[in-house]
């Protein structure tokens, strides 16, 4: 393929999505490379083009992220190579790479295989996509390719197939807080740490049948909720980066530290050092930023010494393009105050109970998510970065909103194993009743737009529809399974 083609950044993403190769993938150094799942579109500025892919390098199996840049050389002219939030990536896809060259470096010093793909793309192919990705965005963005079609009178069919997608998404969740539990209660008996250690699990953690007397040990169960809740907490961007932080200041690390003193200011102190934001006091200005800095660093001089884990770098979180309220300073100090709930205030206990004594299903509900709504307080109340004042004052660490997200996306499925594993199925289906009638204001682009196409924006506010709207467009409409959806059956024939 001729190097003169100007291919605009769109059509690589499109190209990569849609694998329209001539002969079979292989990387610049000669393996073989099998594409098993593309990835979801990253739609931030920063950071990887795609999120959370699967591909097979050889005889071994990756997940992670990939980077698709014009020419090799981008990898550094980009600043790839000195950014944290490329560490995850594990192909750098290319469409020119003059040299041959076979990889690309990591800020942490992983090799990461290239592999150029003007070598098994037609010159026809490009320019096929190019004239299709025109055409689609003259529709604009956001729409759903059925949406510009006359839609017929499809609304049972659109609830009953969103119902049964946010149903099973809802079980998908479920069944990863179940995997990531057995991880743990492994990890716990092999007394292996992470992240510091690298750890691959055997085949006999794979083989192994496990039964509810594995899980009595109440350190795995807060460890598993931590993590979860804190992954909540990260909003769609720092996500990755939350739960990161709950796996390094890990809950038999948080057992060592005194509980004299306000508990609190020391959990929001070993988040924030562990994180890597807190900015040195000689490159703060404002005193009162400065007098903070200065008590929870004397916080942290104490439990320093029972800290041997790694520390993140301030460069992994994103506050770019977040609202300051989903900035992970805000985020981390209501995590703080849930923290010490989770350990001290018997909050999984607490939940348990709430769950199996009271009987009126939106008295339930509104006693799950007054729980995680966290007012503000202390110097984070009126900042939402160092050295600098918010433009008003800060009400809520976790807002109304976030909660929601925290009961829909945690507990309810958490508690849903919780009471499966522990032979109380009957509870377990109150927990899906209690899915099936919850009602939510989103702020997810997806429902919003996907409300909008399928002419659906009263029914958003139920969270199971919502759920299977999410599940439908990252499973069927961005992957161009049109006639494999119950409504794109209807509308295209």
């Amino acid at each position: 393929m001729s190097s003169e083609i100007k291919i605009p950044e769109n059509l690589l993403y499109e190209l990569w999505q849609k694998q329209s190769y001539n002969s079979p993938l292989t990387t610049e150094s000669g393996d073989d490379v099998s594409i098993l799942d593309v990835g979801t579109r990253n739609e931030d500025l920063a950071g990887p083009d795609f999120r959370n892919a699967r591909i097979r390098i050889g005889n071994l199996t990756f997940v992670g992220d990939i980077e698709i840049d014009s020419n090799y050389s981008d990898w550094k002219a980009h600043g790839h190579n000195i950014d944290n939030k490329y560490n995850s990536v594990v192909l750098h896809a290319t469409l020119l790479n003059k040299n041959h060259q076979a990889y690309v470096y990591t800020r942490n010093g992983r090799k990461v295989p290239s592999i150029c793909l003007s070598e098994f793309v037609e010159k026809q192919i490009l320019e096929k996509l190019k004239q299709e990705l025109n055409e689609s965005n003259k529709d604009g963005a956001g729409k759903l390719k059925c949406s510009v079609y006359p839609l017929p009178d499809t609304s049972d069919v659109k609830d009953k197939f969103l119902s049964k997608l946010g149903m099973e998404r809802f079980h998908k969740k479920c069944n990863k807080i179940y995997d990531r539990l057995k991880e743990l209660q492994f990890l716990s008996e092999l007394n292996v740490k992470e992240p510091v250690i690298a750890y691959e699990l055997t085949s006999h953690f794979h083989e192994r049948k496990f039964q509810h007397k594995d899980f009595v040990k109440k350190e795995v169960w807060q460890q598993l909720f931590y993590e979860l809740i804190f992954e909540a907490l990260g909003y769609s961007k720092n996500k990755v980066q939350m739960v990161e932080l709950a796996k390094s200041a890990n809950i038999n690390f948080l057992k060592k530290i005194e509980t004299d003193g306000v508990l609190v200011d020391k959990y929001e102190a070993l988040l924030l050092y562990i994180s890597g934001l807190v900015k040195p006091p000689n490159k703060i200005s404002s005193k009162d930023s400065k007098d903070y800095i200065e008590r929870i660093m004397l916080n942290w001089n104490s439990i320093k010494p029972f800290y041997d884990g790694k520390y993140m770098d301030e460069t992994t979180w994103h506050f770019f393009r977040l609202r300051p309220q989903n900035f992970p300073t805000i985020r981390i100090a209501g995590g703080a105050r849930l923290l010490k709930e989770i350990l001290y205030g018997n909050l999984i206990n607490n939940i348990a109970k709430k769950i199996t004594e009271i009987h009126n299903l939106k008295v339930l509900i509104n006693s799950l998510r007054s729980l995680f709504v966290i007012k503000s307080d202390g110097f984070w109340k009126t900042h939402y970065v160092f050295d600098q004042l918010s433009n008003g004052e800060v009400k809520y660490f976790v807002g109304a909103t976030r909660s929601d997200e925290i009961v829909v996306n945690v507990i309810l499925p958490f508690f849903a194993i919780y009471f499966e594993i522990f032979g109380n199925p009957q509870i377990t289906k109150k927990i899906l009743k209690v899915y099936s009638i919850y009602q939510q204001r989103s702020e997810n682009q997806i429902i919003i737009d996907v409300a909008k196409s399928l002419q659906m924006d009263e029914q958003a506010h139920k969270t199971i529809l919502a759920q299977g709207m999410i599940d439908l467009f990252r499973n069927y409409c961005s992957k161009n399974k049109c006639l494999e959806c119950e409504i794109g059956k209807i509308v295209f024939n």
